[in-house]
């Protein structure tokens, strides 16, 4: 699993967030725990294989926002250990 963050220019409101999050669901369709933030400027998911970054800041660039970096690092789920 890779987890994958992107710092957006031009999220201004929730619905902002939501647009993105749509974006990104399109884009990358096995896109999980997709959450995006106006007040950091920055949107999160987590899939399968690294996504195509042209595709996602293409397709952000459409809509009117700008793509300013993309990190992408392994993902590992979080056990809470039970005893």
């Amino acid at each position: 699993m890779i987890k994958t963050t992107l710092k957006i220019d031009g999220m201004m409101c929730g619905m902002c967030e939501a647009h993105i999050n749509d974006v990104i669901r399109k884009v990358v369709p096995d896109a999980q725990k997709v959450k995006s933030s106006h007040t950091k400027g920055e949107s999160t998911f987590i899939s399968q294989q690294a996504p195509d970054e042209n595709k996602i800041i293409a397709a952000l660039a459409e809509t009117g926002y700008t793509v300013q970096s993309v990190n992408t690092e392994p993902y590992t789920k979080k056990f809470l250990g039970l005893f």
